[in-house]
């Protein structure tokens, strides 16, 4: 067999992970932590005068 013939014959689940974000991991904070980066690019746009 090949490389190739073998990596395509490889479950989804042991592949490895690429450091996306965890399917259990806690959403609410990344959720608080976006919003949080969206103000502080507002502030920062509004007090520079750029709008």
């Amino acid at each position: 067999m090949t490389a190739s013939s073998v990596a395509s014959q490889a479950p989804a689940a042991s592949r490895a992970r690429t450091g996306g974000p965890q399917e259990d991991g806690p959403k609410i904070l990344e959720h608080f932590m976006g919003w949080a980066l969206v103000v502080v690019l507002a502030m920062l746009v509004t007090q520079t005068g750029l709008m």
